[in-house]
């Protein structure tokens, strides 16, 4: 149970679901009301549909091309690094994303399920934590369900965007966001950590 609530954590702070609220009020700011919940559906069903991909695809790619489990964590330990250090020291996720907006017409794909919801960071991280080398398939297959339940709540908050921004406020959105960015950053760290030791350890 204590293992699936850390994993929930994880995922929401790497989704960072409240984070995704202010891109999706700027990006469906000229869409008629009626309309904006047909966005939120759709770019939640798209970036779930992403993520399903990287779980499935993404361990074969690293099997053909060979990657080791330690090379695969430590890499993947630097990149979630660095996308943390953009999320606690960068303008953060409601600022930076709202910066992409360019076409208002067509916003569900860019940049409401990518990369708001299934942002690089998430993509990495749904491949480290379905590795065929450290989880078993039904460990795995919780996790998928794990992913899938942060993005429904994702989804949630975006029908409620309005209220959820009334209650919290823009610049409390931020806060949150770059708390997330430091829980996601210990998790990185500590990827790298065990990538690092177990290499030694086959050194030895």
């Amino acid at each position: 149970m204590n293992e699936i609530i850390t994993t929930i954590f994880f995922f929401i702070a790497v989704i960072d679901p409240l984070g995704s609220v202010p891109v999706y009020l700027e990006a469906t700011k000229n869409i008629p009301e009626k309309k904006r919940k047909t966005v939120a559906i759709r770019a939640s069903i798209i970036a779930s549909l992403i993520l399903l991909f990287f779980i499935i695809v993404g361990q074969l790619v690293l099997d053909g091309m060979d990657v080791s489990l330690d090379a695969f964590q430590i890499s993947g330990g630097v990149i979630l690094f660095l996308f943390a250090l953009t999320m606690i020291f960068g303008d953060g996720k409601p600022e930076s994303e709202k910066g992409l907006i360019k076409d208002y017409k067509h916003v569900v794909i860019f940049p409401v399920a990518i990369p708001s919801i299934a942002s690089p960071g998430a993509i990495m991280a749904v491949v480290l934590m379905t590795d065929n080398n450290l989880y078993t398939i039904q460990q795995q297959a919780v996790t998928t369900a794990l992913v899938l339940v942060v993005i429904a709540i994702t989804c949630i908050l975006l029908l409620t965007a309005n209220r959820v921004k009334d209650h919290v406020g823009e610049y409390g959105i931020t806060v949150v966001s770059k708390i997330m960015g430091l829980i996601l950053a210990a998790y990185a760290t500590q990827s790298i950590l065990a990538g690092l030791r177990d290499f030694f350890v086959v050194l030895k």
